[in-house]
């Protein structure tokens, strides 16, 4: 297996461990409708992919390139989504029909929408979150071309 791949695999799982356990505890305590609690997942993608991106960066020293670094970024953040967009679909279809109603009855009342608008959201957010924080961890990352200039 090629070594972005299984560092991508390896931290979307623990991104996804977390996204999951983080979602659990809130709804433990009963702070899952709380949408502004949902900032925090973001955090856990963000560490997530940045020390995914970091590992395979000083795992293969100085083979890194730009590409395979945003490879690793993507699969590791579209890895962790897949799975807990499927989570989130078999919580909200399956254990918790009523959490899904909750939630489209506060902020969906004027549209004639289903659970599946849900689905197709926590889809989105992470998909995009995933691009945005592995363009900007690539500029961190990546070597510079940038001549050095004595003073």
């Amino acid at each position: 297996m090629n070594k972005s791949f299984s560092v991508a695999l390896k931290y979307g799982l623990f991104i996804t461990t977390s996204l999951i356990a983080y979602f659990l505890i809130l709804r433990l305590f009963d702070l899952h409708q709380n949408p502004w609690l949902r900032l925090l997942n973001g955090v856990f993608m963000a560490a997530g992919i940045y020390y995914a991106i970091k590992y395979y960066k000083l795992s293969v020293n100085k083979d890194f390139t730009y590409v395979d670094g945003f490879k690793t970024g993507l699969i590791t953040g579209f890895v962790a989504t897949i799975l807990f967009t499927a989570f989130m679909a078999v919580y909200l279809f399956h254990l918790d029909p009523e959490f899904s109603k909750k939630l489209l009855s506060d902020w969906f009342s004027n549209y004639e929408e289903g659970t599946g608008i849900l689905i197709f959201i926590i889809l989105i957010e992470g998909l995009a979150s995933t691009v945005i924080l592995t363009l900007t961890f690539m500029q961190i990352f990546k070597k510079s071309h940038n001549n050095l200039q004595n003073p």
